[in-house]
């Protein structure tokens, strides 16, 4: 992983991981069966120096799927201390998206009901909400947020994502319809309704991350302007 931005004041990494699930994640954390170290290396990812991050209390956020049914839990997450800088540093599993307490799962997933209404001629917004567990508490806006999320962060990883992928038929622009250049990018990505999608785009969040060491979705906290 790359050495961190030296102004920021909290970090967050991707974790790298096949855990089919966040859920997974958990288990396997909680029963002590994930080598975050042998995760990260020997090469603190703040200073740059060998040998100079150890483990710290771990924190626990929120986590919430919606399919196949609704699930919210507390999700352990990795801290370490950089002893040269006496700054912090979190694993966040690629499963998450920073600062979102859904899932990437539930987040495409809705977007692809939401997309599927949109074809329809209805307002995408409002089916997605409709079309999800009543008690997920997801609303048009909110639906509406991810979509503008989603749609910025392809936009961001294009160039990256057309190294493995077809991407030349899409052509992303300021005026161009969300819900027209979401499902540019699912079909080419092969997020779709009609197959099991989510484990092949999981390989290829996983692909995406090892790469760059940056996440797919969202800002993390070293990204986002500090204010106050």
């Amino acid at each position: 992983m790359p050495p961190c931005e030296q102004g920021s004041r909290k970090i967050q990494l991707p974790y790298i991981n096949k855990f089919e699930t966040v859920w997974e994640y958990k288990a396997a954390f909680l029963s002590g069966r994930i080598d975050f170290i042998s995760s990260i290396g020997p090469v603190c990812p703040i200073c740059n120096h060998t040998d100079c991050y150890r483990p710290i209390t771990p924190y626990f956020r929120y986590a919430i799927d919606l399919f196949p049914q609704l699930k919210k839990e507390k999700i352990p997450i990795a801290r370490f201390l950089c002893r040269s800088q006496k700054r912090t540093f979190s694993l966040l599993p690629i499963q998450l998206i920073p600062y979102f307490q859904y899932t990437a799962h539930a987040v495409l997933a809705t977007l692809l009901l939401g997309l599927s209404c949109w074809q329809k001629g209805r307002r995408g917004f409002y089916g997605a909400c409709l079309a999800v567990n009543p008690d997920s508490l997801v609303t048009p806006f909110l639906v509406m947020y991810w979509l503008t999320i989603t749609v910025r962060s392809f936009r961001r990883a294009h160039a990256r994502l057309g190294r493995v992928l077809d991407l030349k038929e899409i052509c992303s622009t300021k005026i161009r319809i969300a819900w027209s250049e979401v499902r540019s990018y699912f079909w080419a990505l092969g997020i779709n309704p009609q197959i099991p999608w989510w484990p092949q785009f999981q390989a290829l969040l996983h692909q995406y991350s090892r790469s760059t060491g940056q996440f797919l979705f969202g800002k993390p906290s070293q990204h986002r302007i500090a204010t106050g």
